[in-house]
């Protein structure tokens, strides 16, 4: 028999590649790696394992990756309820940030988004917000991947002056985790009403140069797109693609206020599509055409957004909605299959990062990014389909997460993490910003 150092038995894996279920298998995991997949009775033939997790009626599969996300603004929960977008922003997100934001408040608020990602089975994030290189020690030090869509706005915010300022911040981060194998450094450009032609080109070389993504907000309501036809003539994808921005390095979020012609370009450049639809439903921004971007052959992906905005880190529930909102908004029951809904928070997630030979599927050789989420509550019974269970019912319930092989959440707490102390210190801190 074979010694390595995790074996993980469970009723069903969902591997991604194949796109099918697989049932009473076993994964065979050793420094960090799969190194098999295969029926249990053989796994408990050939294999001694360090560690053996017996599973039992749970589905695992690969680790979730949230594509966009503001981590920090988890102190800012339940901010502005009730309000479209742009009032949001302006009269209750901008002047708490403009007030608040630090370092020290970003690196809390990060650590709160990792622990709450981590327990609903998140394993890869990526996140624009002021003060990055607070959220890539956060992501480090509790044992998450993560992409850090650095902040590029014209206008001075609490990280920079302008959007010079973030460039050679951006750089200078760059330089840092270059060679990290957790880290990755992006260029996040806000959206297009809040960055210059000259910015955008700027970013544009930068990105060719370095090898580096670019993830900007674009067309998330129907009155930007507006706006920006009456102001320059074109819509905004449009303009992106005119100054060569799009491309499979690219990641348009929100994308709500899509027509035939915008699929089409995203489909044509391998553009990255990311769905955020409890915060598009919540500031009533409207609904993207995730079944006409899939059947395009766009890249989907799919991300919380902030949990001001949402409000909370739970990308299952993401998943949940952006299924039914296909099925519903398109009037296809087909619009979006359970398999779609499983690659779209995974695989098609870990493609858009450039990490799609490193995770995003449970096949030999990849990292051992686990999700196993426990199915044995009576109310699911009879349970025909484990993937309409996890998508479909609430009850479903992330019990265990590995990254690399590590367990780093298990029952629901994350591992390592005193969470009633972290929650105590994100009362207070969120008083501080009340009172100021």
């Amino acid at each position: 028999m074979k010694s390595v150092d995790l074996q993980i038995d469970a009723r069903w894996i969902a591997p991604v590649v194949p796109a099918k279920v697989l049932e009473h298998h076993s994964l065979i995991v050793d420094k960090g790696r799969i190194i098999d997949l295969c029926p249990t009775a053989r796994a408990r033939l050939q294999y001694q394992a360090k560690q053996h997790h017996q599973l039992g009626e749970s589905i695992v599969t690969p680790g979730f990756i949230n594509l966009h996300n503001h981590a920090a603004m988890t102190l800012m929960r339940g901010v502005g309820s009730d309000l479209p977008l742009q009032q949001w922003l302006e009269d209750a997100i901008w002047p708490m940030e403009n007030a608040q934001v630090s370092y020290e408040m970003v690196s809390l608020g990060a650590r709160w988004s990792i622990a709450e990602m981590l327990t609903g089975g998140t394993t890869t994030f990526s996140d624009m917000y002021f003060y990055p290189d607070a959220v890539a020690e956060a992501a480090l030090e509790m044992g998450l991947r993560c992409q850090l869509a650095t902040p590029i706005i014209d206008f001075p915010t609490a990280w920079a002056t302008d959007a010079a300022d973030g460039i050679s911040k951006t750089l200078a981060l760059h330089d840092q985790y270059k060679h990290h194998s957790r880290v990755t450094i992006a260029l996040g450009p806000h959206a297009p009403y809040t960055v210059s032609d000259e910015t955008f080109t700027k970013l544009k070389t930068l990105a060719d140069q370095l090898n580096l993504r670019i993830q900007c907000h674009v067309q998330e309501t129907q009155s930007e797109v507006d706006d920006a036809i009456k102001a320059g003539g074109e819509r905004p994808l449009q303009r992106l693609h005119r100054l060569g921005l799009l491309g499979p390095d690219f990641q348009a979020v929100h994308v709500v206020a899509l027509n035939d012609d915008d699929i089409a370009l995203l489909a044509e450049t391998n553009s990255t599509a990311v769905t955020c639809p409890d915060s598009n439903l919540k500031l009533a921004s409207g609904l993207a055409r995730t079944r006409d971007l899939l059947a395009a052959g766009v890249n989907l992906c799919i991300g919380t957004d902030g949990a001001a905005s949402n409000n909370d880190q739970d990308l299952l529930s993401e998943a949940r909605n952006a299924t039914l909102l296909a099925k519903g908004g398109s009037g296809d029951a087909t619009a979006m299959t359970l398999q779609q809904t499983l690659q779209v928070m995974t695989l098609n997630g870990a493609r858009a990062l450039g990490l799609d030979d490193e995770i995003g599927s449970l096949e030999i050789g990849k990292a051992a990014d686990m999700v196993a989420i426990n199915l044995s509550d009576p109310f699911l019974k009879p349970l025909t389909d484990p993937l309409a269970a996890v998508f479909y019912t609430a009850r479903a319930c992330v019990d265990q997460v590995w990254i690399d092989g590590r367990l780093k959440a298990e029952q629901g707490r994350p591992a390592g993490v005193d969470v009633n102390a972290l929650a105590r210190d994100v009362q207070r801190m969120r008083k501080t910003m009340e009172k100021s």
